[in-house]
């Protein structure tokens, strides 16, 4: 026998175990002194024996709350045969309503009890009208088990409320930790768009400024140019990014990328030395400003990763603007042997991060090897019809 668990189910709370041992003591107490100095005469018992029947009733009330039914029906059969333990018949209806897990159960003990307080005759030999003993019968029966009723109810209802309480803060908990990492990964994403891809080309481009500083200074100058405007670039897209971190997305909204934006990128990607060429089919209109920006994003995470991995490889990037969607695509060739990448450190973070702004639009993505010996990015994004 589990004692800890027995113990657990009948008092709950330290309160409701001292509150049952008062009770007990006291309705035991209180009805054996009741009955051994108010009985005048013998019922079926002797006057003490009466009293002793009364007490051990009372000392039952340590269980009201573990077996009210079976509590109920023992202070009804002893009690009524005994003719004793008033004060403990009232406790035992009311716990017969507030923890019988059955009401039809407790309905039914409180009637039984009803028809045995009319038909079995008084202790004392008083019988008194049928009417009076009708009405007392009734509230003495009817009263505890109602109000034990609604007692049990309100508790269950408490009890209700403060599980769907502590569900609604577990559920709070896990969504905001859900939203916490969303953020992360939102921060990480955008941080590698502006960070990693610039900083990536500039070291492409500065690679290039010290092949060609001692024998053509003029192109030298020129790409030194170039990578003076590309860090301000860096850092106007990286402020960007702070402006969403702290406002929010309208921040970002205002410099949504264009499709001249898509072409300097292009172009600042020939100027390091890469072989691209952009070709745009369909006429060129106004998107959302999130197909606009992750379309930018596409085209510069797979021009950063030629530049990381092909070399002097050819790359096409196609363009298509249907009426109902958005397609780019990056393609490059297998690089020249004798070429090599530039070095440059690799998370493998971008494209995944591409696969989930695709995605979170609604769009396809696709990244791997082409049939030529190259590697080919492509996405579909669909524009909504408004």
């Amino acid at each position: 026998m589990d004692v800890r668990g027995w113990w657990t189910q009948s008092w709950p709370t330290r309160r409701s175990r001292v509150l049952d041992v008062c009770l007990a003591t006291g309705a035991s107490l209180l009805d054996g002194a009741v009955m051994w100095a108010g009985t005048t005469r013998d019922y079926w018992l002797p006057g003490y024996d009466v009293a002793l029947v009364s007490a051990l009733l009372g000392v039952g009330l340590l269980v009201r709350r573990r077996y009210p039914v079976h509590l109920a029906l023992a202070a009804l059969v002893v009690g009524t045969a005994a003719g004793g333990g008033p004060v403990t018949g009232v406790i035992v209806l009311y716990s017969l309503g507030a923890y019988a897990a059955s009401r039809w159960t407790a309905v039914a003990i409180a009637a039984t009890s009803y028809v045995a307080f009319l038909i079995v005759p008084s202790p004392n030999g008083d019988h008194g009208s049928f009417a009076a003993n009708a009405t007392f019968g009734l509230l003495f029966t009817s009263f505890p088990v109602i109000l034990g009723m609604y007692m049990g109810a309100r508790k269950q209802l408490l009890a209700s409320l403060q599980e769907r309480t502590a569900r609604l803060e577990r559920e709070q908990h896990l969504l905001a930790e859900r939203a916490r990492a969303e953020e992360r990964t939102r921060i990480a994403r955008e941080m590698h768009d502006v960070v990693a891809n610039r900083v990536s080309v500039m070291v492409v481009h500065a690679g290039a400024l010290r092949a060609v500083a001692a024998r053509d200074p003029d192109r030298a100058a020129q790409t030194a140019v170039v990578i003076g405007d590309m860090g301000r670039q860096a850092l106007e897209e990286l402020r960007q990014v702070i402006g969403v971190l702290r406002q929010g997305e309208d921040e970002l909204a205002s410099a949504a990328p264009t499709l001249d934006d898509v072409r300097s990128l292009v172009g600042q990607s020939g100027a390091a030395g890469l072989m691209v060429d952009l070709v745009v089919y369909g006429e060129e209109r106004p998107v959302p400003t999130a197909i606009s920006r992750t379309v930018y994003r596409i085209v510069q995470e797979a021009l950063t990763n030629v530049h990381k991995h092909a070399g002097g490889a050819s790359t096409r990037v196609d363009l298509r603007l249907p009426p109902d969607a958005v397609e780019v695509s990056v393609v490059n060739r297998a690089a020249p042997e004798g070429a090599a990448g530039h070095g440059l450190p690799s998370g493998g973070n971008g494209l995944v991060g591409l696969r989930e702004r695709v995605v979170a639009l609604g769009g396809h993505f696709e990244a791997g090897p082409c049939g030529n010996g190259g590697f080919a990015v492509r996405a579909r994004l669909p524009v909504p019809a408004s």
